[in-house]
């Protein structure tokens, strides 16, 4: 393997992810005291996933002609910056529309980029991807906590300065990753056409769409639906944050576990758990003791479900489909099932409530359990061993 640029790949991910423990929980408050409807909010969320449909191509594509993976990824990640700028003078909704979607256009070729020159540099040892990975939860913990404790004392207004100073880290440090070395591949691989025809990627892509899906009402009214029921912003931070903590220690312990239990094990368990989590949510909010169970459950229902996805990904698109196959499974299941779930939050908890919005989420969960269930072959999923 070579050598591994362990802390500025770090680094990197703890600001990206300080930036998403901003924006995913905070900026539907910031948009409620503008005054956006709960659909306006929905579709604004929803925003960062819609373009994660195809934005991850034409950042993939022209990584890939340049053969300079991070200078695309430093390019779109300081236009995004700059644009974001724009939201210190946005009150409309149209004009949010424009900038967030604008925004996280450029900010969106970062993450697919670091993850391929990441994997890139891991080489067969993906194992301990998850030891880098972790700085990302990190960064979302510290900064979930902050700014909850933040807003509880300053106006909402503060979050965009508060955000604008995170996304100046990310730049700082994406500037600092070295470029993986071009690598040659043998000329006998599969078509990239032939690899996503196959029955495991195609169930693969749909069952991940889904529990993107299923995280639609969480990440767009999870802080909004515990504020109306009594919670202080402080505790809706440590509720985030007590997620990605257990989220951390899925990270750590992923190695063990890739010993104990195959791919397909790990992903099938981690979406039923998922179910099993937003009907809690559901229908026991006004239960503490429940709610703290419930984001335990992250590190099931994102944290060794990205791990095992990734994984799964990683072996699939091989040599030089990695970039484009990383592009596709990012479109079509955060970028695409994301948007979904987005939209699908914003419209029912008008309609249906809460209780029926989670419920729904955990319906998809379970439906993309049920697909992988069937159609992931259990003899294709090798066991991961840790240090290969």
């Amino acid at each position: 393997m070579r050598e591994l640029p362990y802390w500025r790949l770090a680094g990197f991910y703890f600001f990206y992810f300080a930036y998403i423990g901003a924006f995913a929980p905070y900026f539907s408050l910031y948009l409620s005291a503008l005054g956006i409807t709960a659909a306006g909010i929905g579709i604004i969320m929803a925003l960062p996933q819609l373009v994660r449909i195809f934005a991850p191509h034409l950042w993939g594509w022209l990584a890939d002609r340049s053969g300079r993976r991070l200078r695309v990824a430093r390019l779109g990640t300081v236009i995004g910056t700059a644009i974001y700028c724009g939201l210190f003078a946005a009150r409309s909704f149209e004009a949010l529309f424009v900038i967030v979607l604008l925004m996280s256009f450029f900010l969106s070729a970062a993450l697919p980029l670091i993850e391929v020159t990441t994997l890139t540099h891991l080489g067969e040892h993906t194992a301990q991807y998850g030891r880098i990975r972790v700085w990302g939860s990190i960064g979302f913990i510290a900064t979930v906590l902050a700014v909850g404790y933040a807003l509880d004392w300053l106006p909402i207004g503060v979050l965009l300065g508060i955000m604008l100073a995170i996304l100046t880290g990310a730049v700082a440090l994406l500037l600092l990753v070295p470029e993986v070395p071009r690598v040659e591949h043998a000329p006998d691989h599969m078509p990239i056409a032939r690899v996503i025809k196959q029955p495991q990627v195609v169930a693969l892509i749909i069952a991940c769409a889904l529990m993107a899906v299923a995280h639609g009402p969480y990440y767009t009214f999870y802080s909004i639906y515990l504020v109306a029921y009594g919670y202080t912003k402080g505790a809706v931070g440590w509720l985030w944050a007590l997620g990605v903590i257990c989220e951390i220690a899925i990270f750590f312990w992923l190695s063990h576990l890739l010993r104990a239990f195959t791919l397909r094990q790990v992903l099938i368990a981690s979406f039923a758990l998922a179910a099993t989590r937003f009907v809690i949510i559901a229908w026991c909010a006004d239960s503490l003791l429940l709610l703290l169970f419930a984001q335990t459950l992250h590190a099931a229902s994102f944290g060794s479900f990205h791990a095992a996805a990734l994984g799964y990904v990683h072996r699939f698109f091989r040599g030089r489909n990695q970039a484009r196959g990383q592009a596709i499974y990012t479109s079509l299941t955060f970028g695409l099932g994301g948007t979904l779930g987005g939209l699908y939050a914003g419209y029912a908890w008008e309609r249906l409530g809460a209780g029926l919005t989670f419920s729904g989420a955990a319906l998809s969960a379970f439906v993309g359990m049920l697909i992988l269930w069937r159609k992931l072959d259990a003899a294709g999923a090798t066991r991961a061993v840790a240090g290969n």
